[in-house]
């Protein structure tokens, strides 16, 4: 993997702090590109609304796994595709509800480059994988933290021409 890069962290959706008693998770994901696309998921899961979300592969991080190692399992997983690493992008962190209780999450971001795969062969927490323009994903991505990604992803593949 060639030079890192790290976003800045991300502050929580709201202004209050979360109790110190807060739940963590740990994930990692994948900016998949492949010729000025990037690869989406809509997963089973929808938000708070009900509504269908837009956004990048990722999940938790195993045990023994590296985040490295999870960010590639989970867009093997999610996507169907398989891809290798270009570099670290950055972390994005946020806070979120469920079951009443609030949880602190910290998601590590990968640039990988497309090596095969077709998007059909995704797992079942996922609707739909397909793929769409970066500088669309950068804008109908549900999460802006995920946005900001494909735009450091954006900016790493600009740089490297």
């Amino acid at each position: 993997m060639s030079s890192r890069r790290r976003a800045s962290s991300r502050r929580p959706t709201s202004s209050r702090r979360a109790p110190a008693t807060a739940a963590r998770e740990f994930s990692a994901g994948g900016v998949v590109v492949r010729d000025g696309d990037v690869v989406v998921i809509v997963p089973t899961r929808r938000a708070a609304d009900g509504s269908p979300v837009l956004a990048l592969p990722k999940g938790h991080v195993d045990p023994g796994e590296t985040p490295l190692q999870a960010a590639e399992r989970e867009v093997r997983e999610e996507t169907g595709i398989v891809a290798e690493p270009v570099c670290e992008l950055g972390e994005a962190r946020y806070w979120y509800r469920r079951d009443g209780r609030t949880i602190g999450k910290s998601v590590t971001f990968y640039l990988f480059r497309y090596v095969e795969g077709d998007t059909k062969d995704h797992d079942d927490e996922v609707e739909e994988a397909r793929w769409m323009p970066l500088r669309e994903a950068q804008t109908q991505l549900t999460h802006a933290a995920e946005r900001e990604m494909v735009g450091l992803a954006l900016a790493c593949l600009e740089k490297d021409r």
